[in-house]
């Protein structure tokens, strides 16, 4: 077969035949792209990726997203020939329990994969978040002489990709900041699942990326490597403009009956059509996940020209840390994702008796405080910094340097140009959280976002895939409930708070004053097993008196108890946020006709049910049956606490417009309420 097919196609056959032989054997899978991608897979991975297999998480390696998730064995086959930790055997268990090779790819499994894609757009804009790292990094790190933050993002994205909002929303930023290193190979196969991408999809993707700042070159084969080559060059060469590169390619490749058709994309081609595929491309057709020596061998080379990339890499660090010491320690720190010694002393403290005021207030000031501490807290927010408070003062504006002082209105001050904290991501929530998801992957960045709670809807399937991968972003939303007030329905969560405690690996906190909000900061900026969602409000609220019973520092444990009028309590009220004040001003009412009460504040369910069972039922204690829960939203879900015998004070319809404390009282959210359901539980 050598003889006959030249070694360069071979190893993008190669590719080929083991992503539809693995999909075949799983009798699952997407072999379309595969197929189609291939040369171009060949092409980024043996002449312009830099990549190390022996150590995929090498600092400067570039970053390599196939947003186009559904074609994980496109990645697959790349990483087995390339010499990463994966083996033959892996791709024969493909979407296999236990396999390295799950369906879609999934961050680190197998080692390689950067991120966990499937839905798509979410890979192309996390990628943005990437690049935006690598850029900031480098303006913070980098000195004359000494590049130690030099990688490109690169990107394969599919029409599915570009059909979503989201990556319409990250290109633009994209092309605005410009991110002169995220390069894009748009898989141009113009077929979808459902057929030609010409039923729904006919609009100029030249057009629409030229106009939001890119640069744009079209290749007319996606299976002429020189030609790809060539693009990803001139892709490369423009350090002012993110790229797309647009790939004319054929879905399926090489397989007769099914290339260029939706019958190519979301299955298996059929053991027939394989066959006649290998016959078709020259491929031996009688034993399947075939690679010839030479092909291995070729790619391997990756290995030694991965070390080699490193190791002089290490050199440049090494001169860089001889000379720039203290740079390359904090370099070295952010990048393992450690926090500064001391960051926690710079928190504010708020005392008994200071002036009532909204927890999105005292959420700004602990960011401040934080932040002057912590330097690689960067983020903001979705053109509200002036309503939730999301901002770093001072501490420059990333934007595209250079742009004259014309655009600068509403910037924040100090720096500006990718050395800038602050990220003007525009009305643009999902792709907000997107890219603060690619920050976080990037390393070296703890990203946070801002926007009212109510639209925390449209960040939701950045925010599932951030605890999905276990990342390390904080999102802030304010105007948190019914105490949004005026703006009536709309913008008044009701849902959305359980909605979010549904989900695996989030952490969720709903401060209820000052005190608690600073707590919450810092139990967010000490997590690392995943994403932290902060819930605070509009309205101003009681800075609490704990008196010498509790501590604001029982937040860090999910729930503890605020206060109790005597030991043995019969009911027990529990309160989260804004809803803790009329919780214990109840409890004192209770009290007062001589009915034993305990209050709990419990503004987070899963640091709370991660605590010991024997702190949880002296916070809750099992005896202690009548319990009444009280939150300005669903209360479907609070039966987890309550049990079926207590009672829950809630919201079960949409808000009004109306002054806050109005449509607390109208719709029962009152100490009276909460008062009653206690003693209709104890029968009194």
């Amino acid at each position: 077969m050598s003889e006959q097919v030249p070694l360069e196609q071979q190893c993008i056959n190669a590719i080929r035949f083991l992503a539809t032989d693995a999909i075949e054997k799983a009798k699952s899978g997407h072999p379309g792209m595969p197929m189609g991608a291939a040369a171009a897979a060949y092409t980024l991975w043996t002449r312009r990726l830099r990549y190390n297999p022996a150590d995929p998480l090498w600092a400067d390696r570039d970053r390599f997203v196939l947003s186009a998730g559904h074609a994980s064995m496109l990645l697959y086959a790349v990483l087995y020939l390339t010499g990463y930790d994966l083996s033959l055997e892996d791709l024969k268990a493909f979407r296999q329990w236990g396999s390295k090779t799950p369906g879609h790819p999934e961050r680190r499994h197998p080692p390689g994969a950067e991120m966990t894609t499937g839905p798509l757009g979410q890979g192309f804009a996390a990628a943005v978040g990437m690049a935006l790292a690598e850029a900031h990094l480098a303006a913070r790190f980098n000195r004359p002489g000494h590049a130690i933050v030099d990688h490109f993002t690169y990107v394969f994205a599919s029409d599915g990709d570009l059909m979503e909002g989201l990556s319409a929303e990250a290109a633009a930023l994209a092309g605005h900041l410009g991110l002169g290193k995220l390069i894009v190979l748009y898989d141009d196969n113009r077929i979808s699942l459902a057929g030609s991408t010409t039923l729904c999809f006919t609009e100029d993707i030249d057009g629409r990326f030229s106009a939001a700042g890119w640069q744009v070159i079209p290749v007319a084969d996606g299976n002429d490597v020189a030609s790809v080559d060539r693009a990803i060059g001139e892709a490369k060469a423009d350090r002012s403009r993110p790229s797309l590169i647009r790939l004319r390619t054929t879905i399926g490749c090489g397989a007769p009956a099914k290339q260029n058709t939706s019958a190519a994309h979301g299955a298996p081609l059929g053991a027939d059509e394989v066959r006649a595929a290998k016959e078709n491309l020259g491929w031996p057709t009688d034993a399947a996940f075939f690679v010839p020596e030479d092909v291995l061998a070729f790619y391997r080379q990756a290995k030694g020209r991965g070390r080699d990339l490193q190791r002089a890499w290490e050199g440049v660090f090494g001169r860089y840390r001889a000379e720039y010491p203290a740079e390359a320690a904090d370099f070295e720190r952010v990048m393992k994702g450690e926090l500064p010694a001391g960051w926690e002393e710079a928190l504010p403290a708020y005392p008994a008796g200071t002036k009532d005021v909204a927890t999105r207030k005292t959420s700004e000031a602990a960011l401040q405080a934080v932040a002057a501490r912590i330097p690689e807290l960067v983020g903001g927010s979705a053109d509200l910094n002036p309503s939730t408070f999301t901002w770093l003062k001072g501490m420059g504006d990333f934007q595209r340097p250079g742009d004259p002082p014309a655009c600068r209105e509403g910037a924040i001050g100090g720096e500006w140009g990718h050395g800038g904290r602050n990220i003007h991501f525009g009305v643009r929530e999902h792709a907000m959280g997107a890219i603060a998801g690619g920050m976080a992957l990037h390393g070296g960045l703890l990203p946070f976002t801002g926007t009212f709670f109510t639209f925390a809807d449209y960040m939701r399937p950045s925010i599932r895939l951030a605890a999905l991968m276990g990342l390390r972003v904080i999102y802030v939303f304010t105007h948190d409930s019914i105490g949004v007030g005026e703006d009536g329905p709309t913008h008044q969560p009701i849902e959305q708070l359980m909605s979010l405690r549904v989900i695996p690996g989030l952490s969720v906190i709903r401060a209820a004053d000052a005190n608690e909000t600073v707590e919450a900061w810092r139990a967010a900026l000490l997590n690392t097993s995943g994403p932290t969602a902060l819930i605070f409000t509009r309205q101003n609220l009681p800075v609490l008196d704990r008196g010498q019973l509790a501590a604001a520092s029982g937040l860090r444990q999910g729930g503890y108890v605020l206060w109790e009028s005597g030991a043995d309590p019969e009911a027990i009220l529990i309160g989260t946020g804004s809803e803790v004040e009329i919780a214990l001003a109840a409890g004192k009412r209770l009290a007062a006709e001589g009915i034993r009460v305990r209050v709990v504040s419990l503004p987070s369910w899963d640091l709370f049910d991660r605590q010991p069972q024997d702190y949880r039922d002296r916070v809750l204690p099992p005896a202690v049956r009548a319990r009444v829960a009280c939150e300005a939203g669903v209360r479907l879900g609070w039966e987890h606490y309550v049990g079926l015998e207590g009672a829950v004070v809630g919201i079960d319809r949409f808000g009004a417009s109306a002054p806050y404390k109005t449509i607390y009282e109208k719709f029962g959210i009152t100490v009276e309420a909460v008062a009653a359901a206690a003693k209709g539980l104890l029968g009194r």
